[in-house]
């Protein structure tokens, strides 16, 4: 028997369609009950609730209770990190769970892994902040320099104390449906949160999309930087 963690053993949780609709779900940074679960998964409320003990016990999910209702949520970033890992190499095949349909572009364009952006724009922002020297290649990864310290300073991001804190600044990211890296870490969720304080992006009500507002668009067309700008009408911008 070879020594060290079971791959598949989690590789078969996930792998499940019910618990993969489940996790997907979890994607959007949302605590969801388990009746909420159960209706994206496509099963019964018993039969969501033997999945969600799994994956509670697997530590691949986390559960709050609030008064009567008890909220699930995943269990940290670097389970979205995996996810978002399977979706792309899922996606490099060609076997999509559903016809696509017309939500596809809007999450292509924008939406939540978790708790930092993805998508389209993600993808561009990582782009330039790389580019221009905001973000510099490091073994297994990227880092944040000064020229990007001084930027996220000047629009209002806390750098030092994200620095202070436990989790990574900087993680690339590998978008499934780019397929090229977008930025994760506390940096990337501190770029969500600031985008959704300033009325940038908004949340759809339900599922991972994001809707990126015209003062988004001008936003972010700003940190891409002159040369992405006229690139960035290429997303899908639609005024309203």
């Amino acid at each position: 028997m070879k020594e060290g963690p079971s791959i598949a053993t989690v590789a078969a949780l996930m792998g499940d369609p019910a618990r993969a609709n489940m996790l997907g779900a979890l994607m959007a940074g949302r605590a969801l009950t388990a009746g909420e679960l159960a209706r994206e998964a496509g099963v019964s409320a018993p039969t969501a609730s033997g999945h969600l003990a799994r994956l509670g016990e697997a530590g691949l999910v986390l559960v709050e209770a609030q008064g009567r209702h008890r909220y699930f949520r995943l269990s940290g970033a670097d389970v979205a990190h995996v996810l978002e890992g399977l979706m792309g190499l899922a996606a490099r095949t060609g076997r999509l769970r559903t016809r696509p349909g017309p939500r596809d572009p809007a999450l292509r364009q924008a939406r939540t892994c978790y708790d930092h952006m993805a998508g389209e724009w993600a993808v561009r922002l990582f782009d330039a902040f790389a580019a221009d020297g905001r973000l510099a290649a490091a073994e297994g990864g990227v880092s944040l320099t000064e020229a990007g310290r001084s930027f996220f300073r000047a629009e209002g991001i806390d750098t030092g104390a994200l620095e202070a804190s436990r989790r990574p600044l900087c993680r690339a990211c590998l978008d499934w449906s780019e397929r090229r890296p977008h930025l994760g870490g506390a940096l990337g969720r501190a770029i969500l949160d600031h985008a959704l304080s300033r009325g940038w992006v908004r949340r759809a009500s339900q599922g991972r999309a994001l809707h990126v507002t015209p003062p988004g668009h001008r936003a972010f067309r700003a940190w891409t930087g002159a040369a992405e700008a006229a690139t960035a009408e290429t997303i899908g911008y639609a005024r309203g």
